[in-house]
């Protein structure tokens, strides 16, 4: 029976052209994180400073404090975070590269012993690892991927995950703060509670179908937790309203 190798060919393509993600970058991490902490944490302020029968503008000014505060904390904080998490990896990798230079014997040992592991048998294992070990830069790609768990060329960039988290903690801090730009209403405080809501939902959402998880359980669990909070600060702004003279 002749094979239609177009056919084949086709099917090839479809399976194997296809581009993934990057889940290793930081960029996405921070942006998710840093929009769901200053959507959040400037909701919970909001609610806590109107249970507390603040002002319209105390609102408006700690609320704009905040975002001013926690975008910065966390842009900060992302920064110093991938540079330590970057600078332990180089660690590691000059280690290793060392390692394979000086005793290349050992590591094709263990490289083989890895492969093992894998369901390989001794002969294949071994062969394989010394395939590997002929040309160092492979080498070191894979015993840090296979001991490590990183890709040498693939470290995230501190300066692009803070500034990801500081433009992303921004913009989900000012979303529950706008409508207080424009009513100094009591009532205005719902419609940042329906705005903090509205976020976490779509935040959840995006996450959700990224992930191909249950969209439902996604939008569900990051509003849970949102009102939850929201409703535990509001009650605590009212018990220090009642005691406390602002």
């Amino acid at each position: 029976m002749a094979i239609d190798r177009s056919s084949v060919s086709a099917v090839a393509k479809h399976r194997y052209d296809d581009h993934h993600r990057d889940v290793h970058g930081s960029g996405i991490r921070a942006a998710v994180f840093g929009a769901s902490d200053g959507l959040v944490s400037n909701v919970l302020l909001i609610v806590g400073l109107a249970g507390a029968d603040l002002s319209a503008g105390a609102v408006r000014t700690a609320g704009i404090a905040g975002l001013l505060a926690g975008a910065i904390s966390m842009a900060a904080g992302e920064y110093v975070s991938v540079s330590a998490q970057n600078d332990l990896v180089a660690r590691e990798l000059d280690k290793e590269r060392k390692a394979i230079a000086e005793d290349p014997e050992e590591e094709t040992e263990e490289l083989a012993e890895l492969y093992e592991e894998r369901g390989m048998n001794a002969d294949q294992a071994l062969e394989m690892a010394q395939l590997v070990m002929q040309n160092p830069d492979m080498a070191l790609e894979v015993h840090a991927r296979e001991e490590l768990g990183v890709a040498p060329n693939e470290q995230a960039s501190p300066l692009n995950s803070s500034c990801w988290s500081f433009l992303a903690f921004a913009v989900g801090a000012l979303a529950p703060l706008i409508p207080w730009f424009f009513s100094s209403a009591s009532s205005t405080v719902w419609w940042s509670i329906g705005i903090g809501m509205l976020g976490a939902a779509t935040i959840g959402f995006g996450l959700a179908v990224a992930t191909g998880h249950s969209i439902v359980r996604g939008v569900l669990r990051h509003v849970g937790i949102a009102v939850f909070a929201a409703a535990a600060i509001h009650l605590v702004g009212m018990i220090i309203g009642s005691v406390v003279e602002l």
